[in-house]
């Protein structure tokens, strides 16, 4: 042992003692910081660590205010923060080979030596909340490291865990078990290679997280949920965990799923009632947000791997559990569930903010878009598992949940409450949520082909009945595409973008546009006839291909310009960036094509959208070419737009007489500026697909466009 080394007695809390081990501690911080070898031996840093973390377990005199005050919970902190430094940095693999080697020695020294592993835990208890977070994180990447090291884990972390989930206390141990495994699990689900090691690691906690979440979520409320109802930080961390655990059933491919795995599917019920009855709006809104990613499949989304995520492949019982949750939601739902679910107003920085006038009455848009997610995807999921459901009582149901949909919304929100056409709440609800709009309209479209399967109303009737609930498709598109200024290079992002489902929505809806064009006319007649006249118009500096529309209602003329570069770069449409593809030297042709026989259960689920053929989803005959009935003269040499290399393009559209009225005016021009984008983009996809820089076969795509041009 290296001299001046004590071991913790009597005399660790003495002033000297205490500022030798901080001044050894900071030494051998800074210099690992900087990537050298501390001045002390592997042996000394290590029973420093030891010494710090076993002398506090036996003097818990209590931190004064302050930084490295010379306390012994100074020394302590500062050891827990060297161990996390000292693993992670191995676990990373950015040092040299003797600080490595070095780093190592530390941890031989300390965890087979000293065991001192099960002396952080018992960390955990301690009522400082920053000794017991620091040990939760040394604990957390030490075991990390040992799993990616060997794919092994301490018996002495397990069983330690194991037993603090069997008792089931809530308090500051069982958070920062909670918190730490969670921790664990996520840098996991984070890496690409460790699958198999996750299945270990779940296994070996498979029946003591079911046991934990049984008392927490139980199917009747109890005295312990409502215990765990009213203990915030742990319903929280729960809550995290549940997540995790919902994602890592998302990667284990077609095999059997693990209980815990499936908790949130299983205590689906108990989640709902959390969200009607914790008296804690933070634990209302993290479970409703935990249940809308579970419908969805995105849990996990914003810190695990996209290329673990997006394996398509799902578990054996995965449908069976969807349609389990499903059916809940519905369940709760027809029983008023909505009603009971509280939204406050909106969150700030700091808190809720409560300063007067109009913005009391601006509602929390996260928790009425995760209501309106949750209850649109689970009608989806049920009327999956149901198609062969006909007659009016389907119809007549479908139309119950809308109903009770669009109530909760006008009870919760003073702007909704002024929309006159209900199709108008999917766009001023999810406008700035690209994601979610997508997902709610591909849901409601879903829906809407349900209602009109089971309804024995006419083509006419049934999309008058649509607009009545807020579900008409053609609304919903003409309502999307007036949310991006009809700007085609937005739809272009939608279309390569991993963060949408818009590739599935948008085939699947020009599909029904082939069949339905009059009532598409109608709903863009519709549309304009309850929006006020537009003046939309996108320019910055630097943007390629910026498309420029000015509507005026009084005048007889729009005039459509678009700016063209030839060279590629970055367009921008207001605050959104996107990647313009008219060169190659600004993108890697590279692993972008697509096998045209890559198989699949659907679009979404092959590889998020990204790398499918469109062809498989496209069938039915062309349309054959119908004359225009809104325009009368197009300038039209080579394109939907003029393009002139000295000048901006422009096309100009005139409208005689088939609208003569102000609302027929409004409604042809809408569906003007609806063609001519959608004509922009089968333009610059058959450009960039002619180049081979478009992630996956179009062919199919530009003829559906092509075909909404012919019937125009």
């Amino acid at each position: 042992m290296g001299a001046g080394i004590m071991e913790p007695t009597a005399s660790v809390t003495d002033e000297s003692t205490t500022r030798a081990h901080l001044d050894r501690l900071n030494d051998a911080y800074r210099s690992l910081l900087i990537g050298a070898c501390p001045s002390q031996s592997a042996a000394d840093v290590a029973l420093l660590i030891s010494s710090a973390v076993r002398g506090l377990l036996t003097d818990h005199k209590p931190r004064s205010p302050g930084i490295c005050n010379g306390s012994w919970v100074d020394v302590t902190c500062l050891s827990l923060t060297l161990l996390q430094r000292i693993t992670s940095n191995l676990t990373s693999r950015s040092l040299s080979s003797p600080v490595t080697w070095y780093c190592e020695d530390i941890l031989t020294l300390s965890f087979r030596r000293q065991a001192l592993m099960s002396h952080i835990i018992d960390l955990f208890q301690n009522e400082d909340q920053v000794v017991s977070h620091l040990a939760a994180k040394a604990v957390s990447a030490c075991v990390f490291h040992q799993l990616h090291q060997s794919g092994t884990f301490s018996p002495v972390w397990l069983q330690k865990y194991v037993q603090v989930f069997s008792c089931s206390h809530h308090g500051p141990e069982l958070d920062s078990c909670l918190w730490s495994l969670t921790e664990v699990l996520k840098r996991l689900l984070k890496g690409p290679h460790h699958a198999d090691i996750l299945g270990e690691l779940l296994a070996a906690f498979d029946t003591s997280l079911s046991a934990l979440c049984s008392k927490f979520l139980p199917e009747e409320r109890t005295a312990g949920a409502q215990c765990l109802m009213e203990a915030t930080s742990t319903a929280g961390l729960l809550m995290d965990l549940l997540e995790v655990l919902t994602a890592s059933s998302l990667i284990g491919g077609a095999g059997v799923c693990l209980r815990s795995q499936r908790i949130t599917i299983i205590h689906s019920s108990a989640l709902l009632t959390t969200v009607s009855c914790s008296p804690q709006y933070f634990v209302k809104k993290r479970a409703l947000l935990l249940l809308k990613r579970a419908v969805l499949q995105k849990a996990g989304e914003d810190w695990a791997s996209a290329a673990v995520l997006s394996t398509g492949l799902r578990y054996e019982n995965f449908h069976s559990d969807m349609n389990m949750l499903a059916h809940g939601v519905l369940t709760v739902v027809a029983a008023g569930w909505l009603q009971t679910v509280q939204v406050k107003s909106a969150s700030y920085f700091g808190g809720t903010k409560r300063i007067g006038g109009e913005e009391d009455h601006k509602p929390d848009c996260v928790m009425l878009r995760a209501a309106s997610l949750l209850l649109l995807k689970s009608m989806e999921l049920h009327i999956q598992a149901a198609r062969a459901t006909a007659g009016v009582d389907g119809a007549s149901e479908v139309n119950g949940y809308l109903q009770r949909l669009w109530g909760f919304l006008r009870r919760c929100s003073v702007q909704l409450t002024e929309v006159t056409h209900p199709c108008c709440w999917v766009s001023l609800l999810f406008g700035d949520q690209d994601d979610d709009m997508i997902e709610a309209a591909k849901a409601l479209f879903s829906i809407f082909l349900h209602h009109r399967r089971c309804s024995e109303l006419g083509d006419h009737s049934v999309l008058e009945e649509a607009c009545a609930c807020g579900s008409n498709p053609h609304c919903h598109f003409l309502l999307l595409l007036q949310t991006i200024s009809f700007d085609h290079s937005i739809l272009l992002d939608f279309l390569i973008s991993t963060e949408t489902c818009f590739l599935e929505y948008f085939v699947r809806y020009l599909k029904y546009l082939r069949g339905d064009w009059q009532g598409f006319v109608a709903a863009c007649k519709t549309i304009s006839s309850h929006n006020s006249p537009l003046s939309l118009q996108h320019s910055g500096p630097g943007a390629g291909n910026m498309l420029k529309v000015t509507c005026k209602g009084g005048s007889d003329q729009v005039v459509v310009s678009s700016s063209v570069h030839p060279t590629g770069g970055i367009l921008q449409v207001g605050t959104i960036n996107l990647v313009g593809y008219d060169s190659s030297d600004q993108s890697d042709p590279e692993n972008m094509e697509v096998s045209e026989e890559e198989p699949g259960p659907s679009v979404c689920e092959r590889n998020g959208c990204r790398a499918v053929d469109v062809k498989q989803e496209i069938r039915g005959p062309p349309i054959p070419r119908r004359p225009k009935q809104c325009f009368s003269a197009v300038s039209e040499p080579n394109s939907p737009l003029q393009r002139r290399q000295d000048g901006p393009a422009v096309v100009q559209i005139e409208q005689p007489s088939p609208c003569p009225t102000m609302s027929g005016q409004l409604g042809c021009e809408t569906s003007a500026r609806a063609v001519l984008c959608m004509s922009q983009l089968r333009e610059v996809v058959t450009r960039l697909h002619a180049k081979k820089l478009f992630p996956y076969n179009p062919c199919s795509l530009i003829q559906l466009l092509a075909q909404v041009d012919n019937y125009f």
